[in-house]
Parts: C-alpha cells; structure tokens; sequence
C-alpha cells in the first residue's frame, strides 16, 4: 500500500528534525520543503539539505523565495514603517506566511494529501502556518507533531538520540530564525524579562570599520540603489544587513502581545530592516502631507498587527495596501545613512518632490508667502478652542 504523501516545512533546526522520523513512524512519506527567505549561505543549505535526508527525508525540496518575500511583504513593510511597538521590524511573521505558500506549491506539484510544520503550541508560528494552509488548501490535512505531543526541546533531542539521528547543532536552550528581514533570538533567557541576552547579541565580537556613509536610492517609495549601483530590492537588503552586522548595528529586544494573548520577548538583530525604515520615513517627511503621513502611521500600525497574528489573506490589507501605494508615487529621491560603532544616523534626504521650499519661508527666520500681520491673526484665530474652554472651565467654578 503507497503511503500518503506529506510535505514538511523544514529548516534543518531541532523541531523540523524531529518531525521527519517522527511523521515517517506515523505513517507518512516525508518530503521536507526548504524556502529561502534570506540569511542563509549556500554552505548552510547544503547542511540542511544533509539534515533532512539523514532524518530520513524521502525528497527534499528547496526554493528561492527571497524576491517573493520583498515583493509580498517587505515592500509594504518599508513604505508603511512598520516596527512592532515601535521597536520591532517583524523580521519573521512576514517570512513565515511566505514558507507556507511555498510548502504549498511543492505540496501540490508532488500530489500531497498533508501538510506539516514543527511548530510549538505556544508560538505564534503556528498560528501563520495554519491560517496560511487552511485558506490556500482547505482540502489538505495539517499534522503538527511537536504541538499535538506538547514536546520539549530535551524530549526532542533524547528522542533522536536514541534512534541514531544526527541533533543539529545549538538545540538546547534557544532558537534562532534568520531571514531576509533579520534575526530573531527566543526560547532561554527570553522567558525572564530580567535576564540579560547573550554577549553575541549585545556585544559582537568582530573589530568595526571605520565610521562611514551610505547613499540608498529610493523610487516610488522602494529602496533600488545603493551608493549608486542599482539592485534588485532583496539584493539592497542583503547588503545592507552584511554592513549593519559588521559595525554591530541593530541588535534590540522586543516584548509584545503575541497571536495568542500572551506576552513574548524576543532578541532580534534586524539592522538593514531599521536602516531602511529609518530613511524611508526621513524621505516621506518631506514630500507627505501632514495627513498623509498621519493615516499612514495608523493604518501601517494595524497592517503590522494583523500581518504578526497571521492575518495576511484578511482583505483588508489589500485595501491598506491600495493607500500605502497610492501614498508612495512621490516618494523617490536620496537619502544619507551615516554608520558607526552600534549605531546609525540618517544624516541627509533630498527629493525632486521636497515641499521644503527656501523659496517659501526659512522655518524661525524667514516667510515669504504671508505677511506679519496674518501671522499674527492666523497665531490668534488658532487660539480660539483652547480659549474657549478656558473660558467654560473659569465660569463652572464661579456657578459652583
């Protein structure tokens, strides 16, 4: 009897691992599907490749899906801002949503009747995998092995051991997930608000370069040079996150709502992600309106959130996402990053768009459009609210 064909998303980790000799004992043919989201060398691919067939993997799959996470997901994230609690880029929630539209593609092409992932119960993870699969591929079974056996890292790891499987390496106290859009650090000392993260996150070791300036070239609001050389968007990511790595910019820690109600921290090394977002919204300073930035800042905040939670497919977001591009037809121009030891500064932004015209007025020295005297009035009538309900304040407390 031909086994029932299953397509795992696989990263080559401790979980995923576990996944493959545990599916195969239940029954299943196991494909793992490996989706390049970015952060990965090619030496590390082989390595996971090599993982997943000596687990026990009958095929594996891999697949390049880096322009399709910065063209689905990053390019909003740039135009709209997104930092989750102002501090956090996202750099997996985006990522994952695409692994699992990948998983799918292979899914179907080898005529598989299940879907899987390593997922915990406790994660968000799970969460944008299942969303993803339930609505891409509603007639597809979706098994969950370390959630529905509710699995610990040291079961895991005593459960491969003791059938002669390799462990990957770094299974013990906390995962990393690295990606196009960054790094991110859980698990271990990310469970006590106090404890402090380890050296390699606060502190890397490597002697920085010598304080220098970038130039990244922006059209439409997209990032599509940088000092001049024209890139594909994910290629300006790489090359900027290879830069931010070497001067130790980026490293921070989050702690936020997650999917399911509760609190996370996370560590995260996200520096391209924050350059990026940075000068993106020093150029949209100068050729938004004030109203225009200001419903952008909301509606990029509620984009973020449903995107975290796994919401991509609510249609919604397409609607967000129609504003956000409209916004964006005059955001083209330049802009200045000065780097340094740990840190960044957006030092400089110039549009043909900009609407800070010397022509116009200096700001606190200079007007040409407006006389003195309509200042004045204008400074007067703009005080008539709050004088008003001075005005009402004062009288309530003489009638009483």
């Amino acid at each position: 009897m031909q086994k029932p064909v299953l397509a795992l998303a696989f990263s080559g980790g401790l979980d995923t691992s576990y996944c493959v000799p545990r599916l195969a004992e239940r029954g299943y043919a196991v494909h793992t599907v490996f989706v390049n989201t970015g952060g990965t060398s090619a030496d590390q691919r082989a390595a996971i490749r090599a993982q997943a067939l000596a687990v026990g993997a009958v095929e594996h799959h891999e697949l390049d899906a880096r322009s399709a996470v910065f063209d689905r997901f990053v390019r909003v994230l740039i135009q709209a801002n997104v930092l989750r609690g102002e501090v956090y880029p996202l750099s997996v929630a985006a990522e994952r949503t695409q692994q699992a539209i990948s998983v799918l593609e292979v899914a179907r092409a080898i005529s598989a009747t299940a879907v899987a992932h390593g997922s915990t119960g406790a994660g968000n993870d799970q969460v944008r995998f299942d969303i993803a699969f339930r609505v891409l591929a509603p007639d597809l079974e979706i098994v969950t092995p370390i959630r529905e056996e509710s699995l610990s890292r040291e079961q895991a790891i005593g459960y491969l051991e003791a059938r002669g499987f390799p462990v990957p390496p770094k299974s013990g106290a906390f995962s990393i997930n690295r990606g196009l859009w960054g790094t991110t650090w859980g698990g271990g000392w990310t469970h006590d608000t106090w404890a402090p993260p380890p050296a390699e996150l606060l502190d890397p070791a490597q002697r920085v370069p010598a304080p220098s300036d970038i130039v990244i070239g922006w059209e439409r609001g997209l990032p599509v040079a940088l000092d001049g050389v024209s890139l594909a968007g994910h290629a300006i990511v790489d090359a900027l996150s290879e830069q931010a790595a070497a001067y130790g910019i980026g490293h921070g820690i989050h702690v936020g709502e997650t999917a399911l109600g509760i609190k996370g921290r996370i560590g995260f090394e996200a520096g391209s992600a924050l350059m990026l977002i940075a000068a993106h919204r020093e150029l949209e300073k100068l050729v938004l309106t004030k109203w225009q930035g200001f419903w952008k800042d909301q509606l990029g905040r509620f984009y973020g959130d449903r995107l975290h939670e796994g919401h991509y497919f609510d249609p919604a977001l397409r609607d967000i996402e129609a504003m956000v591009t409209s916004s964006q037809q005059k955001v083209t121009g330049e802009t200045r990053i000065h780097l340094g030891p740990g840190r960044f500064a957006v030092t400089g932004a110039r549009s043909p768009y900009s609407m800070m015209d010397r022509a116009v007025a200096t700001y606190g020295e200079e007007n040409r459009l407006w006389t003195g005297d309509e200042a004045k009035a204008f400074a007067r009538v703009g005080a008539i609210p709050e004088l008003l309900a001075m005005r009402a304040e004062a009288r309530a407390r003489g009638a009483a």
